[in-house]
């Protein structure tokens, strides 16, 4: 669908029934104006949807070469990786990245979001923060300025995605763990008001009721979604009568979380416990021990961001297909010894 024609200060003007230059006042800041005027006005700019656009106002380029990318855990290795994955398109492309985290917290999300629009990018690269409300994008579909979700999507958003198969990952993982004897399995990290959530525990509880693990022997533990989390969610496992023998974890910041609490106790994942992440971060490989992983692909899924924004720039819309990318589980030493042939050969 082609963008739609945006909103001009003419259009505010004559919603707030104000001069031209009234409205140019308050898009500027200036104290000439009345109050309850420069209320009237902007709430005139909410209902039109005009957007501020600063570097037209300041420069009258015809075109933007930025693109913003809103990331909401810089501190996660995978949201590095991914970003990195992005960067090296756009580069190539002559267009600049211009980079934000929003460290989980929608008001700055909002914040960077509007300071991005002023600023007039030609296109939005965004993982959304929990806690994003539905109506958050809509000032900026409205505007015409093409968006891609990464990793992150929101409940009956139209904004195309861009995200590895979380389900399937997920039901690779806690078979790989089932099958090597593991009979009570926790899913440790994350909440339930994120989407990639319900798509990774959904595959993890599907493998477990193919494979025959009753629901008694499932425990779900929600959590922060970094080595923090993990460390709580082992914490909570433990504190009950007939704690898991391994865990599916979130992503792999909550995977170490967990690893290092496990030594804390004087434990090590893959002998004493098994663990598997979901991300293959770089580190994972080298981790002590190395750790089992869902491979999503980060890079590959940050250049395909930044081809499908790309293209919706050149062809001048804001519609493209949703990318599922393709997983693989990647087999290390935290996720430990087959029980099964342990058991045999104890026998």
């Amino acid at each position: 669908m082609a963008s739609r024609a945006k909103a001009t200060i003419l259009d505010i003007a004559r919603e707030a029934g104000v001069s031209k230059s009234t409205v140019s006042l308050v898009l500027q800041g200036s104290g000439l104006i009345r109050p309850e005027t420069a209320t009237k006005v902007r709430k005139a700019i909410e209902d039109v949807g005009y957007v501020y656009n600063r570097g037209a106002a300041n420069l009258r380029k015809a075109h933007s070469n930025v693109i913003g990318m809103v990331i909401n855990d810089l501190t996660n290795p995978f949201f590095a990786e991914l970003a990195v994955g992005m960067e090296r398109v756009f580069q190539a492309a002559g267009v600049v990245p211009f980079i934000a985290n929003t460290a989980e917290n929608p008001v700055r999300q909002e914040e960077v979001l509007k300071s991005l629009m002023e600023q007039g990018v030609a296109g939005l690269i965004v993982s959304p923060a929990r806690g994003t409300s539905p109506g958050t994008f809509r000032r900026i579909e409205t505007a015409g300025v093409p968006i891609v979700f990464t990793m992150r999507r929101l409940p009956d958003s139209r904004i195309p995605v861009i995200a590895p198969d979380n389900h399937r990952g997920a039901v690779l993982a806690a078979e790989h763990l089932i099958r090597r004897g593991h009979r009570r399995l926790a899913f440790f990290g994350g909440s339930s008001d994120l989407v990639v959530y319900q798509e990774r525990l959904g595959g993890f509880l599907e493998a477990c009721e193919t494979l025959g693990i009753p629901a008694p022997d499932r425990l779900i533990v929600e959590g922060e979604t970094n080595r923090k989390g993990g460390m709580a969610c082992l914490e909570t496992a433990f504190a009950v009568p007939q704690p898991p023998t391994a865990a599916l974890c979130f992503n792999d910041a909550v995977a170490f979380g967990v690893m290092l609490a496990l030594r804390k106790r004087g434990l090590e994942a893959g002998a004493d416990f098994a663990v598997v992440g979901f991300d293959d971060v770089a580190e994972a490989e080298h981790y002590s021990p190395a750790l089992t992983s869902v491979a999503v692909d980060t890079a590959g899924l940050g250049e395909r961001a930044a081809h499908v924004m790309l293209k919706m720039i050149q062809s001048r819309t804001t519609r493209a297909e949703n990318h599922i990318g393709a997983v693989s589980l990647v087999v290390r030493e935290s996720s430990g010894p087959d029980r099964n042939s342990q058991v045999g050969d104890a026998a």
